[in-house]
């Protein structure tokens, strides 16, 4: 391997080191467990490798990974939506660590993986990562006022989802 290969590869490994947890993160917000996160990530990453060279500003490789975890994770769910079918058998599903959720946080959580595809995308990009409504249109193929609309109507869900509404503390009346 020549020098420059090997920068690169350094690079780009330092790159992981640094921004793996918050990518892991956003992963983990996208669909909801572990392992299917650890895989997104990896899949967005070996993307984000092949493209590495092309990425030439380093802020721009962040919303690289994004875009790239988002695209999958899309992906995923078109296929998905082809390979499902009813049954009256309900699978086992893994519970994870329980010592770092909250049960607020569990409620959520289940919140938002009920909504649509694009309004938990949009949620998830402009509220956990803190993304403006033209980087969440860029990273998403669409426009701000789709964005902005999008993001309302999946505030508005979250808004009347029973389990929220049940998990809200009871506020003292004045008067």
């Amino acid at each position: 391997m020549d020098r420059a290969t090997q920068a690169t590869h350094d690079e780009f490994a330092e790159y992981v080191r640094r921004r793996g947890p918050a990518l892991r993160r956003m992963a983990q917000s996208l669909v909801g467990n572990h392992a299917d996160a650890e895989d997104l990530l990896q899949n967005a990453l070996l993307k984000t490798f092949f493209a590495w060279d092309r990425i030439t500003s380093p802020n721009a490789r962040d919303q690289y990974v994004r875009r790239a975890m988002v695209n999958t994770q899309i992906s995923e769910w078109r296929r998905r939506r082809l390979d499902v079918y009813p049954t009256d058998e309900i699978p086992e599903q893994r519970v994870d660590d329980p010592s770092w959720r909250t049960d607020l946080t569990d409620t959520v959580s289940r919140a938002i993986n009920r909504l649509p595809h694009r309004q938990r995308l949009a949620v998830i990009l402009r509220y956990y990562e803190d993304m403006s409504e033209a980087e969440i249109a860029s990273v998403l193929g669409i426009s701000v006022g789709t964005v902005k609309s999008t993001v309302s109507r999946a505030v508005a869900k979250l808004r009347h989802d029973a389990d929220l509404v049940r998990e809200q503390p009871s506020r003292p009346r004045s008067g």
